[in-house]
């Protein structure tokens, strides 16, 4: 039995993604879709470390304040960021004020900064599970939480001295920028 529900519009979808409209929308226009790109990983990396332990809905509606604070996520201006600047993070009410992930968001600038251009992309994307041995999940009990996959990604960024990237928070990158597509089997935006 499928755990997909009505929404607005009439049409199935994930059930977390009714709860409010930034979800409907998040989860339609976004979730699930590929994304490539260092600058584009890098803040879906960064954005779901700052989620751990909170509501993804939390994140998303400081999104943009959290682009602001972070130069629009660009790796080369996030990497020179100064102590003063940390401390200007620390004080900014649009974002989480998490020092440790402040801290993490920064060092990990840092370390991609030293990367050629391409490399975290093509390292993130390495990690897709092949789609054909992955059913699309009925109920949302069929979605894992972490995946041999995910917990190699992690094991893999870690190595490179990527912080706060653990195999759940990799496993969420994973869904959210589409490597895996865990959109319910009747869900409308199953397959986009």
């Amino acid at each position: 039995m499928s755990d997909a529900r009505k929404g607005p519009d009439g049409a199935l979808r994930c059930p977390w993604a009714l709860s409010t409209e930034d979800y409907v929308a998040y989860h339609d226009q976004e979730w699930g879709r590929p994304v490539h790109g260092d600058d584009a990983l890098y803040e879906r990396l960064c954005l779901e470390a700052f989620q751990s332990g909170l509501s993804w809905l939390t994140i998303l509606r400081r999104r943009e304040g959290f682009r602001a604070a972070f130069a629009g996520f660009a790796i080369t201006e996030v990497a020179a960021f100064t102590e003063a600047d940390k401390e200007r993070l620390l004080a900014d009410a649009g974002i989480i004020r998490n020092r440790a992930k402040i801290e993490a968001t920064v060092a990990n600038a840092r370390v991609l900064a030293d990367w050629s251009p391409g490399d975290l992309d093509t390292l993130i994307w390495s990690y897709a599970p092949d789609a054909a041995s992955r059913p699309a999940p009925k109920a949302l009990a069929d979605v894992p939480a972490v995946t041999d996959e995910s917990t190699a990604l992690s094991k893999a960024l870690k190595k490179r001295g990527i912080r706060f990237v653990g195999p759940t928070t990799a496993y969420a990158l994973m869904q959210a920028c589409g490597l895996v597509d865990d959109h319910l089997a009747d869900c409308v935006a199953r397959g986009r």
